[in-house]
């Protein structure tokens, strides 16, 4: 079943970003940072005309309606992680043995968990800075992608096996993260 017409999607973008567009690849600065990514479909073309970016194509099937969607998110995300920045907030809680955080160059290293001899790790993922104040760990980037699973990465690493999880709740969890944006 093929859709007929001509579905367009437009994105404005704030002044003080500079967007450019070319070999496929969208990048997005300002003075806070820069992100880049590729965005390439052979029937959905992306141009910038003046201060929009214009996601388009000509008689859209179903998969292509929904891949512009798509596009269209990241590129929002794109936008706010260059002018706003994402925040995520965890919190290190023990109850048996006090966890100590270290940020050591691209790692996150927990030693002490559940006393254990050897320290976990978690992979700091791009250009995500991980800052630890007492029980709270922030963590800050310009790319949603990069800050969720550094995220992620902590939680996993601190994750209980072969214990009971309504006694042993120690762990690092995430308790703020950036709203829906819509």
């Amino acid at each position: 079943m093929t859709l007929t017409g001509f579905a367009k999607e437009k994105i404005e973008i704030p002044s003080e970003v500079k967007a450019t567009f070319e070999n496929n690849i969208l990048t997005l600065e300002t003075k806070e940072g820069k992100l880049s990514r590729r965005f390439w479909h052979p029937r959905i073309e992306i141009v910038i005309e003046k201060k929009e970016i214009v996601i388009s194509c000509e008689m859209p099937r179903k998969k292509e309606k929904a891949l512009m969607g798509t596009f269209t998110s990241h590129i929002r995300n794109m936008l706010i992680g260059v002018t706003e920045g994402y925040r995520y907030e965890m919190k290190m809680v023990y109850s048996h043995f006090p966890i100590k955080l270290v940020v050591k160059e691209n790692e996150l290293v927990i030693e002490n968990f559940l006393g254990e001899k050897y320290p976990r790790k978690a992979k700091i993922m791009g250009e995500t800075k991980v800052e630890v104040k007492g029980d709270q760990v922030l963590l800050t980037g310009s790319n949603i992608e990069d800050v969720g699973q550094t995220a992620a990465n902590i939680e996993r690493a601190t994750k209980i096996k072969n214990f009971d999880p309504r006694v042993f709740q120690d762990g690092v969890y995430i308790i703020n993260k950036p709203g829906k944006v819509t």
